[in-house]
């Protein structure tokens, strides 16, 4: 007997149960569908492994410099396979999680293979076993989310060339690693490796790594990372010299000179791409356009009642944006009014290197070619007294105002920990904060959050401790 709910989701990611679980606190009978493991890829093999394991690098970092703080650390070993299974840990323990909330909320979780038959039935192939089932919806979000985009004539074999799966899972620290990409993927295992010990080279065909971000933060990153021994190849084109069953030689083109680089690995970090195979779509006729499927500001396809969240719709790639989709879906189908439709710059974006960084809105660049006359303000780590207390004085917070208005327009900030600062930005964008309201409130000292207030200041041309 075919099955019947008021919303089907195919992806148990974090849109996917976001939006079940929201859809079920407004009265809907959902079922979610999951082929892999229970809170996708992102729980499972991207945001939350990479940040155990960077949080085992910023450990060893510290290590590295604890003579600084009058502590002799002259000897440490590494246990890779530990560091390793530390992050399988959380993860498990984290989709032990979703489940009990999807449970709780009395959402249906259906482990298999889904592809629709029409635009309110889907198929199910039960994972392990022959048999199938049907379930009808009079909604279906497809929050399916993305792969690793390839790259020509560089097949991933999960032994020399790797993807950030395999990269996850390394046997041994590799000697040398050659990553291409400079986005956030190849910056934080870029920074990941090197800190255990791996001499990286990071290959990037554009004039400049973390090429989303402003310009001023990009600089200042590569900076801090050549000092940690990352070595970089801009505007950059490769060829393959020679693949063995244990290294690869590469010729590097970079500035009309060439250099070869051989190494045990190499790890392709060139973005993603959304997964919409399989699915049956174009029976139904949803527009997809280069593997993203094309959404309004609900997230609604062409095809009514048929909706996409997260990385299988456009970018940016992120987690917390395929979360606030889940809800706007969740709350458009229970009828509520919806407030929260997505702006890209209201969407922070943030890298977990070492140093981190983070931003919300325009860049510097952006502002201005959108014709903005703008303020900006900037703070460095240096001038904290709470970064040089805890030996993390690398760094720099930077804001920008229209001013005419007063509007906030962006912030841009990298070193250590601005992944949680930049929330404050968000909040004060969120409500249309204008300098002078920043200013009136009170910051506690010593915090590194000061900084924040400085560069407020700072645009205002009212710096008071720098």
């Amino acid at each position: 007997m075919e099955k019947k709910y008021d919303i089907a989701i195919i992806g148990s990611g974090p849109g996917g149960y976001v939006a079940a679980i929201k859809s079920a606190q407004l009265g809907q009978k959902v079922a979610i569908i999951e082929k892999e493991d229970v809170g996708g890829v992102c729980l499972n093999w991207g945001c939350i492994p990479t940040k155990t394991l960077l949080r085992s690098a910023e450990i060893v970092d510290l290590v590295k410099k604890s003579s600084d703080f009058g502590i002799e650390i002259t000897d440490y070993k590494l246990d890779l396979s530990k560091i390793i299974q530390r992050s399988k840990n959380i993860a498990l323990k984290l989709s032990n999680g979703v489940k009990y909330l999807l449970s709780k909320n009395k959402v249906d979780l259906i482990t298999g293979s889904a592809k629709f038959l029409n635009k309110n039935s889907l198929l199910i192939q039960k994972t392990g076993l022959d048999n199938n089932i049907n379930i009808s919806s009079k909604n279906i979000i497809i929050a399916t989310g993305a792969k690793p985009r390839e790259v020509n004539n560089l097949k991933v074999d999960g032994n020399v060339v790797w993807n950030y799966r395999n990269a996850l899972r390394a046997k041994k620290i590799p000697d040398k690693l050659i990553i291409v990409g400079s986005g956030a993927i190849g910056m934080e295992f870029a920074s990941f490796y090197n800190s255990i010990g791996t001499e990286v080279f990071v290959l990037e065909m554009q004039d400049r790594i973390l090429p989303a971000e402003d310009l001023e933060v990009s600089k200042f990153a590569m900076k801090q990372f050549e000092k940690k021994g990352i070595k970089f190849f801009l505007k950059s084109n490769f060829k393959i010299l020679e693949k063995t069953d244990d290294q690869i030689s590469v010729s590097v083109l970079n500035n009309n000179k060439q250099t070869k680089i051989t190494a045990s690995h190499i790890l392709v970090a060139v973005g993603v791409m959304g997964v919409t195979d399989g699915l049956g779509l174009d029976s139904i006729g949803v527009n997809i356009k280069s593997n993203s499927i094309i959404i309004d500001e609900n997230c609604e396809t062409n095809v009514k009642g048929i909706y996409a969240i997260g990385d299988v719709t456009t970018v940016p790639c992120l987690a917390h944006k395929a979360s606030h989709q889940g809800i706007i879906v969740a709350e458009k189908i229970s009828g509520k009014k919806v407030n929260k439709f997505l702006k890209d710059e209201d969407i922070p974006s943030c890298t977990y290197s070492n140093p981190q960084v983070a931003s919300i809105g325009l860049t510097e660049e952006k502002a201005k070619q959108q014709g903005y006359d703008v303020n900006i303000g900037n703070f460095p780590f240096i001038a904290n007294g709470k970064a040089l207390a805890l030996g993390e004085d690398e760094g720099f917070i930077k804001t920008i105002f229209d001013k005419n208005t007063g509007e906030l327009l962006g912030a841009h900030l990298v070193g250590a920990e601005v992944t949680e600062l930049i929330s404050t930005y968000i909040v004060g964008k969120g409500l249309e904060t204008t300098p002078d309201e920043f200013l009136s409130n009170i910051f506690p000292h010593p915090t590194m959050s000061e900084m924040l207030y400085e560069s407020v200041l700072s645009s205002e041309s009212k710096a008071i401790h720098y």
